[in-house]
C-alpha cells in the first residue's frame, strides 16, 4: 500500500508469512516517533498461509482459552546482567515491539535494538542475540525451512541506513552461543530505500538494492540467488503463492503490470490497468488471480486477471484501510480501519464485522494481532468493556474472536484473570511452597498485578504448540498468559 513513504515496514511475526524489512533514511537512532519503526503502521500487507487440516471448532477454541492466567514475567532490562556492561541499550528500559516464539524459546525485541531470548523451560533468560555492543536489531523472523532464527539489523555507523542480515541456528541459541551466526546477503547493497522480504509461503527472499535498482530473489532453504530483476521502471513489487505482481510507473491514465512466476522469473501475463486521471492510487494489491485497485475517493475494483471480469464496491461501502491481511485458504481478506477489523471476499461483500473487537491501537499496531495458522482466529490487543471494574483507561483486553463469524469467543482481561497460585511441580510428594526438591522448578517472579500486565502492551504473539500468549508492554516486560 502506499502512502507510508520511507517509514514502510511490512512486517509479520508469524511463522508462516511474508515479511519485509524496508531500510531507512539516515537519523539519529532511539527517540521520538522515527524509532518506534517495528510497531507502528507495519502491515499494509500480510498473507497468512494454510495448514492442511482446517482448524478447530468454535467450542474447541473457547475451551483452548478457557481458564487463561498469567503465569509468568520476564524482564529484558537487568542492570545487574553481565551483558548490561557491554550492551550499552540495556542502560535503560524499552519497550517491547517484537515477539517471535518457537520450540520452548521466547524471543523479545526491545524498542533500543537489544533482543533477548528466554527458555519457557527454566523460565531463565538464555542469552542476548545482539553479537556486539552497537548491534541495533530492528526485526526478527523465524525460518522453518532451516529452523533458524534471522535478525536484521543496523549500525549507528551508517546512521542506521544499511539492513544487516544474520542467521542463526535455534540450537546455537539455546546453548547460549548467539555469535554462532553467519550473514546473510553480504553481496547486497540494502541501504535506503532498500529492502529484504521474507516469504516462508513460497520459501523465498527478495531484496531490493536501491543503488544500481535491482531486486533478486534467494532460496529461503539455503540462501541460493534464483535470479534478478533490473528495470528502474518497477515501482514495487507483491508477492503471492508461487507468482509476483510487478508494478511499473503509472502513465497517465493506466498502469503497467507484469505476473511472474516465483520460481523462475518467467513473465506469465503482461497487461495495463486503466485509471483515472489525476487521481491518487491509495493501493494496488495482488491476491492470487485478484487484483485490488484503489484510487482516491474511487470505487474499490477488483480485476480477474484471467478473464479481465471487473468487480466494483462501491467507495461508500468499501473505504481505503490500512492494512490488509489476505486469508488463501478461506479465499478472503480482513481490513482494518480506525481500529475496526472486517472480512471481505472477493466479489467485494462484507463477509464478517466482529461483535466485540475493537483494537487497542488506531494505527493498527499489527505486532498486538495474530492470526492463527489455521486462519480461523483472531487474538488482538483490544479496548476493555466500559463495564469492566478493575480496567481503567489504560488497561486494555485480549480479545480471541472467529474470523467467519465475528463471535468474540475468549476475553483476558483485569477482572476475569488472575495470577497462578505457586505450585510445586517436582512429582514428588512434597509441600507445595515448602519443596526442597532438586525438581523443583524456578519459582515465578511476577512483579505485576493483572491490571498492569494488561496496561501498554505493545507486542503480542501466541504459541500454537503450546497454547499459550506472550505480551510485551512499554515497560520492557514480557508477560505469559497459559491454562
Amino acid at each position: 500500500m502506499e502512502g507510508f513513504g520511507g517509514r514502510r515496514i511490512t512486517v509479520s511475526p508469524r511463522p508462516c508469512s511474508g515479511r519485509r524489512i524496508l531500510a531507512k533514511k539516515g537519523h539519529c537512532h532511539g527517540g521520538g516517533v522515527d524509532g518506534f519503526v517495528n510497531s507502528v503502521k507495519k502491515l499494509q500487507r500480510r498473507e497468512i498461509c494454510s495448514k492442511r487440516d482446517r482448524g478447530f471448532s468454535m467450542s474447541d477454541a473457547q475451551e483452548r482459552f478457557r481458564n487463561i492466567r498469567l503465569q509468568e514475567e520476564y524482564d529484558t532490562h537487568d542492570p545487574k546482567d553481565p551483558s548490561a556492561a557491554v550492551l550499552p541499550f540495556l542502560g535503560k528500559r524499552s519497550m517491547i515491539v517484537e515477539i517471535v516464539a518457537t520450540q520452548d524459546i521466547v524471543f523479545a525485541l526491545a524498542q533500543s535494538g537489544v533482543c533477548a531470548a528466554f527458555s519457557r523451560e527454566t523460565n531463565q533468560i538464555i542469552c542476548f542475540l545482539n553479537v556486539n555492543p552497537v548491534e541495533v536489531i530492528r526485526s526478527l523472523f523465524y525460518n522453518k525451512n532451516n529452523n533458524s532464527l534471522i535478525t536484521v539489523s543496523v549500525y549507528a555507523s551508517d546512521r542506521y541506513s544499511s539492513l544487516t542480515c544474520r542467521s542463526i541456528g535455534i540450537e546455537y541459541i539455546r546453548r547460549g552461543q548467539p555469535d554462532a551466526a553467519f550473514a546473510l546477503f553480504e553481496s547486497e547493497s540494502l541501504k535506503w530505500p532498500g529492502f529484504v522480504e521474507f516469504d516462508n509461503v513460497n520459501a523465498k527472499v527478495l531484496t531490493y538494492s536501491a543503488q544500481d535498482s535491482v531486486y533478486k530473489v534467494f532460496d529461503l532453504k539455503n540462501y541460493t540467488m534464483l535470479y534478478s530483476i533490473s528495470d528502474k521502471n518497477v515501482q514495487e513489487i507483491k508477492i503471492s503463492p508461487g507468482i509476483m505482481l510487478l508494478i511499473f510507473s503509472k502513465a497517465s491514465s493506466h498502469v503497467p503490470l507484469k505476473i511472474l512466476s516465483i520460481e523462475d522469473g518467467t513473465v506469465l501475463k503482461s497487461f495495463n490497468h486503466l485509471l483515472y486521471r489525476n487521481k491518487k492510487v491509495d493501493f494496488i494489491e495482488q491476491f492470487n488471480e485478484k487484483l485490488l485497485v484503489k484510487q482516491e475517493n474511487e470505487n474499490l475494483q477488483i480485476l480477474d486477471v484471467r478473464t479481465f471480469e471487473l468487480t466494483e464496491v462501491s467507495r461508500s461501502e468499501f473505504m481505503t484501510p490500512s492494512a490488509f491481511i489476505f486469508l488463501y485458504e478461506n479465499q478472503l481478506f480482513l481490513t482494518f480501519r480506525n481500529r475496526s477489523v472486517a472480512v471481505w471476499n472477493f466479489r467485494g461483500e462484507l463477509v464478517t464485522s466482529f461483535e466485540d473487537h475493537l483494537l487497542w491501537h488506531p494505527d493498527c499496531n499489527t505486532n498486538n494481532i495474530y492470526i492463527t495458522n489455521d486462519q480461523d482466529l483472531i487474538i488482538s490487543y483490544c479496548k476493555a468493556d466500559s463495564d469492566d471494574s478493575l480496567s481503567e483507561g489504560s488497561v486494555g483486553s485480549i480479545n480471541v474472536s472467529n474470523i467467519l463469524s465475528g463471535k468474540c469467543l475468549a476475553k483476558i482481561t483485569a477482572s476475569n484473570s488472575f495470577p497462578v497460585e505457586e505450585e510445586c511441580s517436582c512429582a514428588d510428594n512434597c509441600s507445595g511452597s515448602g519443596c526442597n526438591s532438586r525438581k523443583r522448578k524456578h519459582v515465578s517472579k511476577i512483579s505485576s498485578t493483572v491490571a498492569e500486565a494488561l496496561e501498554d502492551i505493545t507486542a503480542l504473539y501466541y504459541d500454537e504448540e503450546r497454547n499459550e500468549i506472550y505480551t510485551g508492554n512499554g515497560h520492557g516486560l514480557v508477560h505469559v498468559w497459559s491454562n
